[in-house]
């Protein structure tokens, strides 16, 4: 199963954070899955640590390509047919990172790993 991770999942698997679900924790470990991480969440996580909203952002954004790597995970780029879907998607929601992810996961077909409930208004497949 392909799976994409929205940042605050990557962050906390990054972290071993209890915050994430056991069911996202196995689907992440199990080897038969693909998982997923966008440049939106490279973009995401570097604009919150240049605004100082992520303490470790430094480390992310030095390491990110390392990071994802070691973990077996794949880039998702953003192309242009996810810029076009994310930027004319209806809704209330203007959180460009959220859109961009929201776009991504509708587009190519991938469920979103994701706490974040404002994707069921987005129509966007999450498990968590």
């Amino acid at each position: 199963m392909r799976l994409l991770l929205d940042t605050h999942t990557l962050l906390w698997w990054w972290t071993n954070s209890p915050e994430l679900s056991p069911r996202v924790r196995e689907l992440i470990q199990d080897e038969s899955n693909e998982v997923l991480v966008s440049a939106a969440s490279a973009w995401e996580i570097a604009t919150k640590h240049r605004l100082g909203k992520l303490e470790m952002g430094r480390e992310a954004v030095a390491r990110f390509d390392e990071l994802v790597n070691l973990d077996g995970f794949s880039h998702l780029p953003v192309n242009y047919l996810h810029a076009l879907h994310a930027g004319s998607m209806n809704g209330k929601h203007r959180d460009p990172f959220d859109r961009m992810l929201a776009a991504q996961s509708l587009l190519e077909g991938i469920p979103l790993l994701s706490r974040d409930r404002v994707f069921e208004s987005m129509k966007v497949p999450i498990i968590w």
